[in-house]
Order: structure tokens, then sequence, then C-alpha cells
């Protein structure tokens, strides 16, 4: 009667371990991977790849044909965690990924709510895009990048969108105001 009971609590650790796990890797950012999503899903896989969260998707676009322009997923109970772009292939993948959930977190830590010092220390930048409104920062060897709201830089920086803004001129403390992957 006690190997059932050892049987038993063996099993039940193990799953437990096992649960534990998954609810990690929902949440880990790596390579070609957001959570439970791939640079491969078919974006009309989307509704069983996110079966225990809620898919909303722009039903005007789906009405005319166009497949959905955004794909929003919420976490039950109302969190968005992510926004989702597919591309219009005839065989369409996921495009873009806003990762609107600040548990989203990379194998080196960064996440949404990362400064642009915690960035530059952990992953090399490819290059910096000025816009009228943010900054990009695009990163080596990644399909990762973070947009900075020109609000966060120096006052003699933030109205010229013709500024070529460098690495340094960014202060450390700047925060991040989207955190997105583009896959091709």
């Amino acid at each position: 009667m006690n190997f059932r009971y050892t049987v038993l609590l063996i099993f039940c650790c193990s799953l437990l371990v096992n649960c534990t796990d998954e609810k990690k890797t929902d949440f880990q950012i790596s390579g070609d991977q957001v959570g439970r999503l791939s640079k491969q899903s078919l974006a009309r896989d989307i509704e069983l790849i996110f079966e225990k969260d809620s898919v909303v998707q722009d039903t005007v676009e789906l009405n005319f044909g166009n497949g959905a322009s955004k794909i929003k997923i919420y976490e039950r109970g109302g969190a968005l965690l992510l926004t989702l772009t597919p591309n219009i292939d005839s065989i369409a993948t996921i495009q873009n990924v806003i990762i609107n959930d600040d548990r989203f977190v990379t194998d080196k830590g960064i996440s949404k709510v990362s400064t642009f010092k915690e960035i530059r220390e952990n992953y090399p930048i490819k290059k910096i895009i000025t816009s009228m409104n943010n900054v990009v920062i695009l990163l080596k060897d990644s399909d990762l990048y973070f947009t900075i709201d020109k609000k966060e830089l120096p006052e003699s920086l933030r109205y010229n969108a013709n500024n070529k803004i460098e690495e340094v001129q960014i202060p450390d403390t700047a925060k991040v105001k989207y955190m997105m992957v583009g896959w091709d």
C-alpha cells in the first residue's frame, strides 16, 4: 500500500514541475519564439495556439476577406498580452508582434519595463532609427527591437526628426515605449 502512495506522490510532483515549466515558457522570448508563438506559426492557427486566452480580430477586415489587420491576445481576466500583425501571403504567418505584457522576458532578462542601459548592456545595437516622435533601437542578430519615446531624450534631441541620434546620446534611464519582434 505504501508503494501506491509513493508512486502517486512522484506522479503529482512531476505534474506540478511540468506545469511550472510550461508557465515559464508561456512568457519566454527566444530566437524564433514569443511565448507559445513561433516564427512559423500560421495566422489561421492563432485560436488554437492561444486556446486558453481570448483572441480578438479586426472584424471589419475579416468581413472584406483580407484577413485580420491586427490580432489582439488577451489573457483570461482581461490583460492584453500581445498584438499580432499577420503578413498578407496566401498562407499567412505572423509578421510583427507587439509585446504588451511585461511578464514576457528574454533569456537575458530584458522586458517591456527595461531601460536603455539594460538593453545596451545585454545586446549589441545594430542601428538607431529616428522618427518624428520616437527612436527605434534595432539589435544585431535578433528580430527583437525597441521603441523609445523622444520625451525620454534630452530636450535638444526631441524636436528634429532629421537628427541622427547616437547610442551615447540616449540616457541610460530611458524607458521602453514598445517592445516588438519583426519576422520576415
